[in-house]
């Protein structure tokens, strides 16, 4: 009985990591629409697109608290988010980020 019951959880715990992945990698920002807090970003290397909520992400450069409005002064960023389908302003949006963090050295040309 204890096995199936550990069986199960492991199950569970497996389903919900691959419904809901949690992505933290280095991207490039294409674009930032402060009106509505969304971003559109690729990621480096494969190039594939998200547009991400980034309304209640914690943003910094450098370690230092910065606005979304910054962002469009960088071409990389360190992007942690949550996969996630949805619409915001009747934008179809591919996830929420939690975390946006730039750091200078990356940014350098």
């Amino acid at each position: 009985m204890k096995i199936c019951a550990i069986l199960i959880s492991l199950f569970i715990t497996t389903i919900y990591c691959y419904a809901y992945p949690i992505d933290s990698d280095l991207y490039r920002l294409l674009s930032v629409a402060n009106i509505n807090k969304l971003i559109l970003v690729s990621q480096i290397p494969n190039k594939t697109k998200y547009v991400l909520d980034a309304s209640a992400a914690k943003i910094t450069v450098d370690g230092k608290p910065a606005e979304l409005k910054n962002l469009a002064l960088y071409v990389r960023a360190h992007i942690k988010f949550a996969l996630k389908k949805g619409s915001k302003d009747g934008i179809d949006v591919d996830g929420v980020a939690t975390e946006i963090k730039i750091l200078l050295e990356d940014n350098k040309k």
